[in-house]
């Protein structure tokens, strides 16, 4: 196996910040890389460094002299009037080959990535279309290695899926930096953290996402183990250089050299154990105790002719933690806006609790000033917040969103991606919220900020409507999932794998020819004679009915995240199952619902 790039000892810094220091790894043929890190680390500036687009400050980057090494950002910018096919060719202009053979390579690419239309002009693609031209542009140019910046951000489930399928087909390797647990695990052989925690600034396992998420915790926990070692030979060294001074003149120097070595070396192994600390997400809840914050019937919207959903019903309680799914323009934010009374719906009602507070995440982050400090993003003109009736100063609730007191005067438009998340979410926990609405927030989060999200919304006390692409998130976070398909229909699922189930067999009946439609619509004309008497009944009981299996899935996933079993491999199994089973119960009483209801129309 060849080596493709090498960094030996590079470092880089902004300012006073260090992103990474004496840095060396190498990446080889036939390694699909995962590739991590906090917020701020320098993954980005890692990658470009890679490629060439930016210099180390110290230290070299040694590249194959043959490999050919392409850079995909994590934003898409294309030439202005710019078509699919001129991106293409104007991407291989530098190549050496022939009109003809510079043709081909464009049209094979064009074929492969599904677009039909060479001609179309770029800025008439949608969100996901833009990836995979971008995509294109850089694997039309053949490369050996392919450095990938966050390609899952902004794309709906359909197009990461369809990525995922496309670099499990690619003969070249790429290291891609990625926060889609599911994605990495899915598409890469070896998995590289760039974190100071390390020793050597980097950790990395060969093999998938979860085997090194074991292997990650196995050295952390040897790691911290080292550290009490450490601090107890330090101790003893310590009382030996204290003691009285007769026995200091017989102190060999090298056992005085040694004691001061230890002593350095426990400092720097604290400070790589202290990097391991995770932002501290932890939203107010109001302690409302009603069982409806809000109660939506038939809800129905069309936006520019095009209808996005119909006869949607939900009832938002305390606990329940509601996702939506759907492709870029299904309609989830027009839903959001139509819950939260930003639109009014075309048909329908909504019914909200007295004095109700809605808090929403928005994914486009317009409500950020871009212009102020992280100072009076996060305090406003005081030098302290207000948080649960308690007044916490500005350094203190900055560090618990892991900014260090230097960055505090520094303008927001100079932060991370992820770190203006981190912000916002900030800003969002100084609000009691009876229901919290969540836009897209996992875009530019590390996974250590994910994780510690996912257990604050768990923890929640109010309800939760959650639009994310995030698979993992989805399916650890909601007790239900509602479906968009784009086309007006709503869909209740238990969880993302049912939901992908009913998009593949509601594609397979697209195939099933146009016949097979029209006879659907046909049916759904004719009248079925009403409810029979126990079906009143079971209808009149299905929302209490439904309310109870909810309950029971709460309890459900209270059980089965329970950490006192987690050594108990069987007994957990077995809770997961019990959830499981919970949250199809739950959809399959819904289903029910639907078609009552549909059936006494």
């Amino acid at each position: 196996m060849g080596i493709l790039a090498t960094c030996n000892a590079v470092s880089k810094h902004y300012g006073t910040r260090t992103l990474f220091d004496n840095l060396s790894i190498s990446f080889a043929d036939d390694e699909r890389v995962g590739f991590l890190g906090p917020n701020g680390v320098g993954k980005t500036t890692f990658l470009k460094m890679l490629a060439g687009l930016e210099q180390a400050d110290s230290g070299e980057v040694n590249r194959r002299r043959s490999a050919r090494i392409c850079f995909l950002p994590q934003e898409d910018r294309f030439p202005d009037g710019a078509t699919v096919a001129s991106v293409l060719n104007d991407a291989l202009a530098d190549h050496p080959m022939e009109p003809y053979e510079r043709d081909t390579q464009v049209a094979i690419i064009l074929s492969r990535f599904g677009f039909e239309h060479p001609d179309g002009k770029v800025e008439q693609l949608s969100g996901g279309w833009r990836k995979r031209l971008a995509l294109a542009r850089e694997i039309v140019q053949q490369p050996d290695l392919l450095l990938i910046d966050e390609p899952t951000n902004h794309l709906d489930l359909e197009g990461i899926q369809w990525l995922e399928k496309m670099l499990l087909g690619v003969s070249f390797s790429f290291v891609a930096v990625s926060h889609d647990r599911y994605f990495l695990e899915h598409v890469t052989n070896r998995v590289v953290e760039l974190n100071p925690v390390y020793p050597d600034g980097y950790f990395s396992v060969g093999g998938s996402y979860s085997m090194f998420l074991e292997k990650r915790a196995d050295f952390l926990e040897a790691q911290q183990a080292q550290q009490t070692t450490l601090a107890n030979i330090v101790r003893r060294e310590v009382a030996f250089l204290k003691s009285n001074s007769k026995a200091q003149r017989t102190k060999s120097k090298s056992r005085v050299e040694e004691a001061y070595r230890l002593k350095d070396e426990l400092h720097d192994l604290s400070q790589r154990n202290a990097q391991t600390t995770a932002a501290g997400i932890d939203f107010d809840g109001t302690g409302r105790k009603s069982k409806k914050l809000l109660e939506a019937k038939g809800l129905s919207k069309t936006l520019g002719g095009k209808l996005l959903f119909e006869d949607v019903s939900l009832l938002l309680s305390p606990g329940v933690r509601v996702g939506l799914l759907g492709a870029n323009g299904s309609g989830k934010t027009t839903l959001i806006r139509v819950l939260t009374g930003d639109l009014p719906p075309d048909e329908g009602s909504l019914k909200l609790a007295d004095d109700l507070r809605i808090v929403v995440f928005d994914q486009k982050r317009e409500e950020l000033p871009q212009d102020v400090t992280l100072r009076w993003a996060l305090a406003g003109n005081n030098d302290t917040v207000d948080f649960r009736d308690r007044k916490i100063h500005i350094t203190a609730w900055s560090k618990q969103f892991l900014f260090v007191k230097s960055q505090l005067d520094m303008p927001v438009k100079e932060l991370s991606g992820g770190e203006q998340a981190r912000v916002l979410i900030a800003r969002l926990m100084l609000q009691p919220a009876d229901i919290l609405v969540l836009d897209e927030p996992t875009n530019d989060l590390d996974i250590t900020s994910l994780d510690v999200l996912e257990g604050s919304l768990t923890d929640f006390a109010g309800a939760i409507v959650l639009v994310t692409h995030d698979r993992f998130m989805l399916d650890r976070v909601c007790t239900e999932i509602l479906g968009l398909d784009g086309s007006g229909h709503v869909g209740r699922h238990a969880d993302c794998a049912q939901w992908q189930a009913a998009q593949a067999r509601a594609a397979r009946g697209k195939e099933g020819g146009s016949g097979r439609t029209k006879s659907k619509k046909a049916k759904r004309r004719v009248p079925d004679g009403g409810l029979t008497a126990s079906e009143k009944t079971e209808l009149r009981d299905m929302e209490s009915t439904i309310l109870e299996a909810e309950r029971h899935v709460q309890d459900c996933a209270r059980a089965a995240e329970d950490p006192t079993v987690g050594g108990d491999h069987v007994e957990a199994q077995k809770r997961w199952e019990e959830l499981e089973s919970a949250r199809k119960q739950v959809a399959t009483l819904y289903s029910r619902w639907e078609d009552l209801e549909r059936k006494a129309t």
